[in-house]
């Protein structure tokens, strides 16, 4: 009796914490679906709405039962990789079709809006209010509402960028010393958090009728003003009520804007619109552009195939060197050797950034030279190439003695018996056989060192740009795309995107064609 009733006396116990795992799981998932759905709602995010209610859907049907074990495990990779990889690559290819950037990343309303918002006008007589910024979402990325006390009679109004101004009843708020300290529902932000926010909320207006609206002064206090630009829905119109003059939709480019009479541009902001495959006829149609890419294209190939080329020739001969058994204290050398790959990138490269300074630099210092490395484009494109190599060589060492283990010394001493010199039986038996183990560990750096952008980026910020244009001299592809999305000249997140794409496909068909080369060498066997 005790033998039989035992088994399942171990089952019910050892079922409690898997159903209480469950439970935990299945309970968190529900509150964080509760808490982020209204926020993503409130924001219009409809996209990372569908990703949230699907994933919530999904870890209900697959953990709330016994059943779909396979699911239960695959589930967890799965998510995060449309999550985190999949779906980047869609918004991406999404957003090459768009003229995403900056002044262009919101609809046509919030550009109308934001357009009437600047030109609020404070008058001597303006009234003042009282002013609380509260959010239904993040701190930093709103969507912002703002309530107002009216100091004379204590009202209280609320209002938002696309919500009139209208009056709160009293039992939705917390007044104290006459402003606002808690909303219902909403998070009130406090003055640390209002200045994190203070340029967005200066362009923020809430409209009190046609010809007026309310703007922020200030970090507590807001105004009523009167609104000199009036938008008409009817006729898709702007007038400006101080001149006289009105601004139709007119197309520049690809893209509409508010114009002039004359055809010009009137206002900075425009809204986000598809406008084909316009992005990608510029890189490949437009000279300049073409020129830039093709040059960065040459130059980002010659960075990666040098990187690993140089990379492994060194790594490797120290590695044939240090694997003769008749040198001492090899452990010793073998440490000493390694170090560079113990040292954080980041901090290598910007320490060798000092390295190459022309006045007081570590090497001009001890080889008294008078060379602007980072001045000139083949000496920066020379300094890129040393430093990578200062890198990149401890990984190719420790690969390539990995790999020479593997190789029996039998085949070594009949290449010798048979009359070749140590330096043939290296290039004859030992790099082919070596090739065949590392081949694929040669791909992946040729990848990586073609998409490396701390390597450019912490060692000459692209430079030097000796014609001024955006692409400097060591840019590659991927710093060149940096450029072009987060320049100086404004984002342009459209293009760039289009520039990723082909940069993406490029990637994989070098990978390919890489890969295709490892397969002839595994011929060797």
């Amino acid at each position: 009796m005790t033998s039989t009733h035992a088994p399942a006396h171990r089952t019910r116990s050892t079922s409690v914490p898997a159903v209480v795992t469950r439970i935990a799981v299945l309970g968190i998932t529900l509150a964080v679906t509760v808490f982020i759905a209204p926020v993503l709602i409130s924001q219009q995010s409809w996209m990372w709405l569908a990703v949230l209610v699907l994933s919530a859907v999904g870890i209900f049907a697959l953990y709330s039962t016994q059943r779909f074990v396979p699911g239960k495990y695959l589930f967890p990779g799965t998510f995060f990789l449309s999550v985190f990889l999949i779906l980047p690559i869609v918004l991406t290819i999404g957003y090459s079709f768009t003229n995403y950037g900056d002044g262009t990343r919101g609809t046509k309303e919030q550009a109308v809006g934001s357009i009437v918002a600047s030109s609020v006008q404070q008058s001597a007589d303006s009234p003042r209010y009282t002013m609380t910024v509260a959010t239904a979402g993040s701190p930093v990325e709103g969507p912002f509402e703002l309530y107002l006390v009216d100091p004379a009679d204590g009202t209280v109004y609320h209002g938002a960028a696309e919500t009139e101004l209208e009056e709160v009843d009293s039992g939705a708020v917390t007044v104290a010393d006459g402003r606002v300290t808690e909303v219902q529902g909403l998070t009130v932000l406090d003055a640390g958090e209002v200045n994190t926010i203070y340029s967005e909320l200066m362009e923020l207006a809430v409209p009190v009728d046609d010809s007026s609206a309310v703007r922020p002064l200030g970090v507590n206090q807001a105004f009523v003003g009167t609104t000199v630009l009036q938008y008409d829905e009817a006729t898709d119109t702007i007038t400006d009520t101080a001149i006289g003059d009105q601004y139709t939709v007119g197309e520049i480019g690809d893209s509409h804007y508010f114009v002039d009479s004359s055809g010009e541009r009137a206002f900075s902001q425009g809204w986000l619109q598809s406008v084909g495959l316009s992005n990608y006829e510029r890189l490949l149609t437009n000279p300049t552009v073409a020129g830039q890419f093709f040059s960065a294209f040459v130059w980002t190939l010659v960075f990666a195939a040098g990187s690993v080329l140089l990379t492994f020739a060194l790594g490797f001969a120290l590695a044939v060197v240090l694997n003769d058994q008749r040198l001492k204290g090899r452990r010793f050398y073998r440490s000493v050797l390694i170090m560079p790959y113990a040292i954080p990138g980041f901090i290598s490269l910007l320490v060798w950034s000092n390295f190459y300074n022309r006045d007081f630099g570590l090497i001009n210092e001890m080889l008294g030279l008078d060379l602007d490395w980072f001045g000139d484009p083949s000496l920066a494109k020379v300094a890129v190439l040393l430093t990578n190599l200062w890198m990149g060589f401890p990984y190719m060492f420790i690969v390539s003695t990995g790999a020479l283990q593997a190789i029996p010394d039998e085949l070594t001493e009949a290449a010798r018996m048979d009359g070749a010199s140590p330096l043939q039986a290296t290039r004859k038996i030992v790099l082919p056989l070596l090739l065949v183990a590392v081949a694929p560990l040669l791909v992946s750096s040729f990848a990586f060192n073609f998409n490396n952008f701390n390597a450019i980026e912490l060692l000459t910020e692209g430079g030097p740009f000796p014609d001024g244009s955006g692409r400097g001299a060591t840019d590659i592809l991927i710093s060149m795309v940096y450029r072009i999305a987060f320049g100086g000249s404004g984002a342009d997140f459209g293009f760039a995107s289009a520039v990723s794409v082909c940069l993406f496909v490029l990637t994989g068909v070098l990978a390919a064609i890489q890969f295709r080369f490892t397969n002839v060498l595994e011929d060797i066997n």
